[in-house]
């Protein structure tokens, strides 16, 4: 198993559901998971949920067609990586698909180690997306999501704002005053509701993730 990929999680769409499962036969186990969904529709919830470093995805499927979720993965975070499989050839789908921004257009049918190679060769660009943190836990600091094993863990967007000013000093620390002017637009009690958030931000997710830097503020626990 190639160390550059091992840590990578993946999202198949296609809804030729024997081709779907050959290929994560063929390849899935070169990493970390290999998910599979069946329509467009199906496909951006997954994503929503886990947030994949690649997605993979026929053209042609019932909801959605795979450039129709393209586009709306792309509105979501414009740095997803997509790969496109089809079957189709035409000048015209080639050019919508790069239009949308997929980075590579598969024409089916397809050797898997031509696809394994490929992500191989993109794997570190994939990865630059995420800040991995303490206890299983990771941060796309694209769209500002966070996750615990690949699994999505939903947030206010006043936590989202907070985890934002953590990865944007992730060097060094957060101080008390930036985060309360940012969180609250009141005066009232700012450093007493920034304790009791911090707090209950922890029990929602783990107390290795949020650093106490004492008498200056706070910074994530990263890797």
């Amino acid at each position: 198993m190639s160390k550059d990929i091992k840590d990578l999680n993946i999202l198949l769409v296609e809804d030729e559901m024997k081709l779907a499962q050959l290929l994560k036969s063929a390849i899935g186990d070169n990493f970390a998971s290999f998910f599979i969904e069946n329509n467009g529709k199906a496909g951006i919830e997954r994503y929503l949920k886990l947030s994949p470093d690649l997605v993979i995805t026929d053209i042609t499927m019932p909801e959605l067609s795979g450039l129709e979720m393209a586009e709306e993965l792309k509105k979501i975070n414009p740095d997803v990586q997509i790969i496109i499989l089809s079957a189709y050839s035409e000048k015209e789908k080639l050019l919508s698909a790069i239009d949308v921004g997929v980075i590579k257009y598969f024409i089916k049918p397809f050797d898997p180690d031509e696809l394994l190679e490929y992500i191989k060769k993109i794997s570190e660009k994939l990865k630059n997306n995420f800040l991995m943190l303490e206890d299983d836990f990771k941060i796309n600091t694209q769209t500002n999501t966070l996750y615990k094993n690949g699994e999505y863990i939903t947030l206010t967007k006043r936590e989202q704002t907070f985890l934002q000013l953590l990865v944007n000093n992730k060097e060094t620390f957060t101080s008390v005053e930036l985060m309360t002017e940012h969180l609250w637009e009141d005066n009232i009690q700012r450093e007493e509701r920034l304790r009791t958030f911090i707090k209950r931000l922890r029990i929602k997710t783990s107390k290795k993730i949020i650093l106490n830097i004492k008498g200056q503020g706070y910074r994530l626990g990263v890797l």
